[in-house]
Parts: structure tokens; C-alpha cells; sequence
């Protein structure tokens, strides 16, 4: 299991790689635009959240813990899923669009995190939104032949997947604290929110997941393998069982 000051170190590290050419061509069609435009638009305002709350709840679990480097991991965190916000913002302005300021997804979720003090809530929510993601950038990655639009998706990609590694790890570490009873209480409403997030995510962006060749079986067969591979993680009897399942959630 990774410590907080390698995620720490990780995540340092990777805010300073630039995988994104910016001077790669324009070239998305506005038939591919009318098809994932407002999708584009949904997920980079969901990027670019300040994460007050979710720090809330981490300084909270870091004391808990006794773990002070773990709060340092997540602020750096935030800062990939801004600098994601701030690149597909940078490619929405270049296409001559404005970016949103509102969104129904995003103001549901935003409210629904105001409330929100723990740090298993803020785990599990996250990597439920973060396989989600990986499914989102790739079909956005396949939706357009715009070669700036696809190295943007690709950046994202190389970064969600330690995120979601980063989230198992603390989720197994929140888990596994537990007695039976709440581990059994706990997966139940696992099971509920990602129920009903991978739903509302489908209603949502379905017409872009669509254009990238996700259909709905399609998605929700990949969401389901994601998910369960992360219940897995936090049901792994060893350390090297859990990682094999880490190294396939990406």
C-alpha cells in the first residue's frame, strides 16, 4: 500500500510533465462539435471545482489518522482535476465557444458535496466520477479527429488512472477499519450511489459517450467492471492480491 508522500511525490512530479502540444491543429468539424460541445462544456466546469470541501473532509481524515502528508496529496490532487479544467477550458475558447457557467449535473453534485464531511462519502463518490471519467475522455478522445482535442483527452487519461489508485488505496484503508456490519452497511450504499450516478452520468452526456461509440450496454458494462474491481481492492485479503486488481481499474 502507497503512502501519502508517494502520492505526494507522484502527484509533484506529474504537474510538471506537459503532454499537451498546443500547437497542434484545429481541426474538429462542426458536426463533431454539435455532438459533444455541450458534454465538453458540462465536464470542464465539473474540472475546475476549488475542492474546499473535499479538503474539509481530508483535514478532518488526516488528523484522524495522525496522517498530516495525506492532506498535502489531496490539495495536489485537486490541482491535476484543475489544470484538466483549465486545458479543456483553454480548447473550448480556441474553438471559438464559451465555456459554461452553470450546468444541472454540476450544481446537483456541487450541492450534494456541501453536505458532505466524510472522507468515505468523498472517496467512493470520487471514484465512481473518475471511472466515469476514463470512459467519458476516451470516447471524447475517439469522438473527433481534432488531433489537440485528442492529446488533451490523452493527458487526462494518463492522469486519472492514478487517481483512481490513489482513491482505491484510501477507500481499502476507510474500508477496512471497519467492523462486519458496517462493511456490509457500507457496500450496500456503494452500490446505490453508483447506481444512480453512472444514470444520471448516461442522461447527461449519452449523445457524446454515443459519438465516441459508447453505447449504453457499452458504458454501463465498462462502469460495472470498474466498480466492482475497486469492491474488489477493498476486499483483497493481502497487499499483493489488492494490487492486482489496482493494476487493472486503470
Amino acid at each position: 500500500m502507497h503512502s501519502s508522500t508517494f502520492w505526494k511525490n507522484h502527484f509533484q512530479n506529474n504537474l510538471t510533465k506537459k503532454r499537451v502540444d498546443w500547437n497542434l491543429p484545429l481541426s474538429i468539424t462542426q458536426g463533431e462539435k454539435n455532438k459533444i460541445l455541450y458534454s465538453l462544456k458540462a465536464w470542464q466546469l465539473g474540472e475546475t471545482s476549488d475542492g474546499t470541501h473535499l479538503l474539509a473532509a481530508a483535514a478532518k481524515h488526516a488528523k484522524k489518522t495522525d496522517d498530516p502528508t495525506y492532506l498535502d496529496a489531496v490539495k495536489l490532487f485537486i490541482k491535476e482535476e484543475q489544470k484538466h479544467g483549465s486545458n479543456l477550458g483553454s480548447y473550448i475558447d480556441q474553438i471559438g465557444e464559451k465555456r459554461a457557467n452553470k450546468d444541472w449535473g454540476d450544481t446537483l453534485f456541487r450541492k450534494v458535496r456541501y453536505f458532505n464531511t466524510s472522507m468515505e462519502l468523498w472517496t467512493i463518490t470520487v471514484i465512481i466520477v473518475e471511472s466515469a471519467a476514463q470512459v467519458f475522455y476516451q470516447a471524447l478522445h475517439d469522438a473527433t479527429n481534432c488531433q489537440l482535442l485528442k492529446a488533451i483527452c490523452k493527458d487526462i487519461l494518463i492522469d486519472e488512472s492514478h487517481h483512481i489508485k490513489f482513491q482505491n488505496e484510501r477507500l481499502y484503508k476507510i474500508f477496512n477499519s471497519k467492523g462486519f456490519y458496517n462493511k456490509a452497511f457500507s457496500v450496500g450504499f456503494y452500490g446505490l450511489l453508483f447506481f444512480a450516478t453512472i444514470h444520471a452520468i448516461w442522461f447527461g452526456h449519452n449523445r457524446a459517450l454515443k459519438a465516441g461509440g459508447v453505447n449504453k450496454k457499452e458504458f454501463m458494462r465498462q462502469m460495472y467492471y470498474k466498480f466492482f474491481n475497486s469492491l474488489k481492492f477493498c476486499h483483497s485479503k493481502s497487499k499483493k492480491a489488492a494490487y492486482k486488481v489496482a493494476a487493472i481499474t486503470s
